[in-house]
């Protein structure tokens, strides 16, 4: 089963990640294989240079991220260019993983995908397991994670899909409000439904 793994900026999409992979389960995670396939040497890294220049590049030849952020956050033409460019190649890469971790004998498989729902990627994955936490909750996690102010962190929640939107869109809910043991045990009830641990 490949099971994906979705949430809400602050909702504790990593930390329940974190307790899948303690319990034996191979995780696959988005934003890093999105880093991996931009690196010197890859394809979508020759691409970004055709369409972007050298500009984007550091002294040492890697993308300056900062730098490409800063382009196409104010250009939409750009930013759906660049889409064009990394999703494709960070979805092939992840399924390079998953049969990686298929011949090794791995039958669950973790897709950790932050935007799995508003990218319209339910296809890669059998079951959508949304980490859920409720909006006041987010907001506090936010301000107090990356020291920044109640607007600062409405307005970052604000540019995400609602969580409450998102949870219509789950097969399973983990509801990470509360205290670690019991996200845990949400964890577990789950791992026992669908025989993620033999």
């Amino acid at each position: 089963m490949i099971i994906g793994l979705t949430g809400g900026i602050a909702t504790g999409k990593s930390k329940v990640a974190g307790l899948l992979m303690k319990q034996g389960l191979p995780v696959v995670d988005a934003d890093k294989v999105a880093r991996e396939v931009v690196e010197p040497g890859e394809k979508a890294y020759s691409q970004i240079i055709d369409h972007f220049g050298t500009e984007v590049l550091e002294k040492d030849g890697s993308i300056n991220r900062k730098e490409l952020g800063r382009i196409i956050f104010s250009n939409q033409e750009k930013r759906e260019l660049l889409n064009q460019i990394v999703h494709p190649a960070v979805r092939q890469r992840m399924i390079e993983k998953k049969e990686m971790l298929q011949k090794q004998g791995h039958n669950h498989i973790v897709f950790d995908i932050p935007l799995l729902v508003e990218s319209k990627l339910q296809h890669m994955v059998d079951l959508v397991v949304l980490v859920y936490t409720d909006p006041a909750s987010q907001i506090k996690r936010l301000m107090e994670r990356d020291n920044q102010g109640a607007e600062d962190a409405e307005s970052r929640i604000a540019s995400q899909m609602p969580i409450d939107e998102k949870k219509q869109h789950a097969d399973e809910v983990i509801d990470n409000s509360g205290s670690e043991d019991e996200t845990k045990e949400q964890i577990l009830q789950l791992s026992r439904k669908y025989q993620w641990i033999i």
